[in-house]
């Protein structure tokens, strides 16, 4: 299981577990978890700065509800 580290809005590094990728039409999202026995998945958008790293940015509610939804039928299929 792939982990990442990210900083909060404090400035305070929070390890994340990486759940899933996916995309939606050319959009792609990211699903992480910090907790493994009481998992809050937390959804990011994935954006590439001008050196081609990716970056993790927040989605507006109308995104994350589409993103969430995608999410979930990923979910069902792997079952």
């Amino acid at each position: 299981m792939d982990k990442i580290k990210l900083y909060d809005e404090d400035g305070v590094e929070v390890e994340f577990f990486v759940d899933a990728k996916f995309s939606i039409d050319d959009t792609d999202y990211v699903a992480l978890y910090t907790d493994e026995e009481e998992p809050e998945i937390y959804i990011l958008k994935v954006i590439e700065d001008e050196n081609g790293d990716e970056l993790f940015a927040g989605i507006d509610d109308d995104e994350l509800e589409e993103a969430k939804k995608a999410y979930e039928e990923l979910l069902d299929e792997l079952e």
